[in-house]
């Protein structure tokens, strides 16, 4: 062998994997680490649709806003969020509806779990209540089934 040969050698040889040992520290590292970080992303899609919840009811009242200024009245309970979009044709007639109503879409939204929005008129805390009851869809609860009020929002 040459002396050229002979530095190529030890380098060959010296090339190695990770042993086991080292493959099974590091799936215990990212297990740990999936364990901790998992739960707080998996919490996110349920804290955008409370966020979206509120959006919408916002643009809701402010829609509900609209309508008492044409009207002179927000619509009844019975004609509920469907005066934003039609005509109502019960109870007190709307005398000024807006052509093309109220909603952009022209369309009552569903709210982010695809239930219908609660519309009291007169409401229990003020003009008119807007609620979403939630992913439960039942009145009350706590944390992630509480209910998204209008006259609790900031």
């Amino acid at each position: 062998m040459n002396a050229l040969q002979e530095k190529k050698a030890p380098a060959v040889l010296s090339a190695q994997g990770f042993t086991l040992i080292e493959l099974m520290v590091v799936m215990v590292i990212l297990g740990i680490l999936a364990g901790l970080i998992v739960p707080r992303i998996m919490d996110r899609p349920e804290e955008a649709r409370r966020t979206k919840a509120g959006i919408q009811i916002r643009a809701l009242e402010q829609a509900l806003k609209l309508y008492k200024l044409d009207n002179g009245q927000y619509p009844t309970t019975e004609q509920g969020l469907l005066a934003l979009v039609e005509a109502p044709t019960v109870g007190a007639l709307a005398k000024k509806w807006r052509t093309g109503g109220y909603l952009e879409k022209s369309k009552v939204p569903k709210d982010p779990w695809d239930y219908d929005f609660v519309y009291l008129c007169p409401g229990l805390h003020g003009d008119f209540d807007l609620i979403s009851y939630g992913p439960d869809h039942q009145s009350g609860g706590e944390g992630k089934d509480a209910d998204i009020n209008n006259w609790e929002l900031e």
